[in-house]
C-alpha cells in the first residue's frame, strides 16, 4: 500500500522517463545498420508477433527477449506496423507502467535475505548519568550528556558507535546538555546553564573552542534545522513566563518565538525539525504532568494537535522519511516508546522494553537509540525532633523493587499511607507503623496517583490522581472502597490537605491561570480561592489558623490566614511539600546542603536549625511531597532514590 503511486503527477513523471527512453534507444536503433545489429547479436522482435505466435515459439522467443530492451519492440513495431504504431506504443507503455508499479509494490522493497529482526545493544555502559543522545548526520557518531560518574557536572560528549573512548566537547561547571549536530556533521550546538545565566553554544565535533551563539535565562533543548541556517531552543525567561520555543538565526542571531502558550498552559518543549525542515513538532503541556505532541509551521501559523493521550511524555523523534514520530510515554505504565504518523491515528507500541526516554533516529533510518531510565525511590525513618534515638541514624523503611513516594502517618501514628507502583500502576497503600503488612487501597489503574493527606479522624483519605486526563482532588475510606471525586475542574488540582477540624480540603490548583492555593468543603462544594500570589504544597499549622505553602518560582515557606489575607514569606529554605510544621518549629529539607541534601528542623524557641538525616543516595526529585514526621515527633520520613540506572541504547535494524 505504501509504494502505490500517491498522485496522478507521479505515474505522469515514470511515463514521460519511460518516453524518453524510448526515444533515445528509437534514435540509437536507427543508427545501427542491420549488419552491425547482427554482429552485435541485437535481436528485433515484434511485440504484436509474440502474442500471436505458436507457445513453443513464445519460449524461444523469451530467451531471445532477455537480451532485447522495451524500447526496441517498441521501435520493431513501429517499423512494421507503421498504421497501428500509436496503438501499440500506447498498449506497451500501459504495460510498462503496470510493471513498474508492481515493481515499485512487490520488487523494489522485498528483501534479498530474510527479515531482520530489532538489535538492541548498550551504547553505554560506564558508571554515571548518560542522556540526550544524538545521531552525527552519517550516523556513525552519537552525543550525548554524561556526568562524568561523578554526578556532579553535565557536559558534552562524544563518542563511535564501532566502539573507542568517548570523546569530552566541553568542561564548564554549568550543565550543559542537549546537544545536537549542524547538517554538515561538523559542529554540535548545547545548551548550558548556570545559577547567573544561560546560553546557546556551538562547538567543533572533533573539540575547540567554543562560540557562544545567543543568551537564554534557562535554555533546556535545542535542535538545528535541516538547511543549517537557524536552532530552535526551549527557554522560561522568568519564573512568571512559561517555557517556550524560541528559533535563532546562525546568521544574525536574531530569536523568533515560535510557539506561544497561553497564561493557563505550562510548557512548550522538545522542538524536532521535520526531515524537509518545513515544521517544527513540539510536546505541548496544557496542564500540570500532561503532554500531547503538537505540529507547527516553521514560517509561522497555528499548531496542530498530533496526540490526544493525555500522558506524560519524554522525547520525540521524526522517522528519517518524515511520515512518522517516534515518541516517549508512559501512556502504557511505564515509560515506552512509541510511533504515530504525522497525519494522526492511534499511536502503536515500539518493542524496545521499559523505562525508554529521548528517542533519536539516524538519517538514514536504520537506526534508532534511546536513554534507558530506571529509577527506585524508596522511604526511609530517621530520628524526628523529639526522638531520644537520634544516633540510630537513618534506615530503609518501607522499600521494593519499584517505587515508593509520598507517605504520611495516620493521626493516632498507628498507620503510614503511601504511594507505590509494586502492583504495576502507581497507587495508594497503607502498612503499620513498622512499615510492614501493606495492603493496597486504590486501584486506579492509572499513572499518577499519590499525595495520600489523612483526616483528623483518620477515617479517610484525601489524595490526587489523573484518571480522566488533568488531575483532581479524590476522597477515599482509609478502610478501602469506592473514591469520591470532590474536584472536576479541567485544570490540575494537587496535593491536598485537611484543616484541622476536618471541614475543609486545601489543595494547589492551576484553574485561574496559575498554580494558588484553593480550599474546597471536606463534603464536596464551591472551592474558595486562598492566595493570590501564587503557591502549591500546602501544610495547615497545628493551631488550624495559618496555611503554609511554597511557590514554584521561588524557594522558602509562606504563610497566609486560612481565610485569605497577607502573604508574608517567614523562611527562606524549603518548599512547602516538603515541610511539616509541627508545634515547636518546622521540619524541611534543605536542596542547597552540600555534598548532599539534608533534613534539618527550624525551632521557633531557639531559631537554630539541626540536622536530622542526610540524602546520601541520589538525589530526590525536588519539589515532590517528601517530609512526614510521626505524631509523637520521635520519628520523620523521607524518600530518596536508592539506584538510578542510565545508559544508552542502541537499536540496529530499525525501520
Amino acid at each position: 500500500r505504501e509504494q502505490r503511486y500517491q498522485t496522478i503527477k507521479d505515474l505522469l513523471i515514470d511515463l514521460r522517463s519511460l518516453r524518453d527512453e524510448l526515444n533515445f534507444e528509437a534514435k540509437l536503433e536507427r543508427s545501427i545498420s542491420p549488419e552491425s545489429a547482427a554482429r552485435s547479436g541485437i535481436t528485433i522482435t515484434s511485440a504484436v508477433s509474440v502474442a500471436t505466435a505458436p507457445e513453443s515459439s513464445i519460449r524461444s522467443d523469451a530467451v531471445t527477449a532477455r537480451t532485447t530492451s522495451s524500447a526496441e519492440y517498441i521501435v520493431s513495431e513501429i517499423k512494421r506496423h507503421k498504421t497501428g504504431a500509436a496503438v501499440a506504443l500506447i498498449v506497451c507503455i500501459i504495460t510498462i507502467a503496470i510493471a513498474l508499479g508492481l515493481y515499485r509494490s512487490f520488487g523494489k522493497n522485498q528483501p534479498k535475505s530474510p527479515a531482520t529482526s530489532l538489535k538492541i545493544i548498550p551504547f553505554t555502559s560506564f558508571s554515571g548519568g548518560k542522556s540526550e543522545p544524538a545521531f552525527s548526520p552519517d550516523g556513525n557518531q552519537i552525543a550525548f550528556v554524561w556526568d562524568g560518574g561523578s554526578g556532579n557536572n553535565l557536559d558534552i560528549y562524544v563518542k563511535l558507535i564501532d566502539g573507542g573512548t568517548a570523546l569530552r566537547l566541553t568542561n564548564n561547571p554549568a550543565a550543559d546538555r542537549s546537544p545536537c549536530w549542524s547538517p554538515d556533521g561538523r559542529r554540535i550546538a548545547f545548551t548550558r546553564s548556570s545559577k547567573d545565566e544561560g546560553g546557546l553554544y556551538i562547538v567543533p565535533a572533533l573539540g575547540g573552542p567554543e562560540q557562544k551563539v545567543s543568551s537564554f535565562k534557562n535554555p533546556l533543548e535545542t535542535a538545528w534545522s535541516p538547511d543549517g541556517k537557524r536552532l530552535a531552543v526551549t527557554d522560561e525567561p522568568s519564573g512568571q513566563e512559561l517555557r517556550s520555543i524560541y528559533l535563532v538565526s546562525l546568521e544574525n542571531g536574531e530569536k523568533r518565538k515560535l510557539a506561544s502558550p497561553s497564561a493557563q498552559f505550562y510548557s512548550d518543549r522538545s522542538p524536532r525539525f521535520s526531515p524537509d525542515g518545513q515544521t517544527l513538532a513540539f510536546i505541548h503541556s496544557p496542564n500540570f504532568l500532561i503532554d500531547d505532541i503538537y505540529l507547527v509551521p516553521t514560517a509561522g501559523g497555528e499548531p496542530k494537535r498530533l496526540t490526544f493521550d493525555n500522558r506524560e511524555m519524554a522525547g520525540l523523534a521524526w522517522t528519517s522519511d518524515g511520515g512518522e514520530i517516534v515518541f516517549s510515554s508512559n501512556r502504557g505504565g511505564p515509560y515506552g516508546l512509541w510511533r504515530v504518523s504525522v497525519t494522526g491515528g492511534k499511536p502503536e507500541p515500539l518493542p524496545v522494553g521499559e523505562n525508554a526516554r529521548d528517542p533519536v533516529i539516524s538519517h538514514q533510518g536504520n537506526r534508532l537509540a534511546y536513554t534507558y531510565r530506571r529509577t527506585d525511590r524508596n522511604i526511609w525513618r530517621a530520628p524526628g525532633p523529639n526522638s531520644t534515638a537520634k544516633s540510630s541514624g537513618p534506615i530503609k523503611f518501607i522499600a521494593s523493587t519499584r517505587d515508593e513516594s509520598s507517605s504520611q502517618y495516620s493521626p493516632d501514628g498507628r498507620k503510614i499511607a503511601f504511594a507505590s507502583d509494586r502492583a504495576g500502576s502507581l497507587e495508594i497503600w497503607v502498612c503499620d507503623s513498622e512499615g510492614q503488612n501493606p495492603v493496597q487501597l486504590t486501584n486506579f489503574g492509572v499513572t499518577h496517583t499519590g499525595t495520600p493527606r489523612w483526616s483528623p479522624d483518620g477515617r479517610y483519605i484525601a489524595l490526587d490522581s489523573r484518571v480522566e486526563g488533568s488531575s483532581d482532588i479524590y476522597v477515599i475510606s482509609a478502610d478501602g472502597g469506592k473514591p469520591r471525586h470532590l474536584t472536576t475542574e479541567a485544570s490540575a488540582d494537587i496535593m491536598p490537605v485537611w484543616s484541622k477540624d476536618g471541614r475543609w480540603i486545601y489543595f494547589g490548583s492551576e484553574r485561574s491561570g496559575d498554580f494558588q492555593i484553593w480550599k474546597i468543603p471536606s463534603e464536596g462544594g464551591e472551592p474558595v480561592q486562598v492566595t493570590k500570589q501564587g503557591g502549591y504544597g500546602t501544610v495547615v499549622s497545628p493551631d488550624d489558623k495559618y496555611i503554609y505553602y511554597s511557590k514554584r518560582t521561588e524557594p522558602g515557606i509562606w504563610r497566609v490566614p486560612v481565610d485569605g489575607g497577607e502573604e508574608v514569606r517567614i523562611f527562606e529554605k524549603g518548599y512547602g511539600g516538603q515541610t511539616v510544621v509541627l508545634d515547636e518549629g518546622i521540619c524541611f529539607l534543605d536542596d542547597d546542603a552540600t555534598p548532599n541534601p539534608t533534613v534539618n528542623f527550624f525551632s521557633f524557641a531557639t531559631r537554630q536549625v539541626t540536622q536530622l538525616a542526610t540524602i546520601e543516595k541520589a538525589k530526590y526529585t525536588p519539589g515532590a511531597p517528601t517530609l512526614t514526621v510521626s505524631p509523637d515527633g520521635k520519628w520523620v520520613l523521607y524518600w530518596q532514590v536508592d539506584q538510578l540506572d542510565t545508559d544508552i541504547m542502541l537499536v540496529e535494524n530499525f525501520r
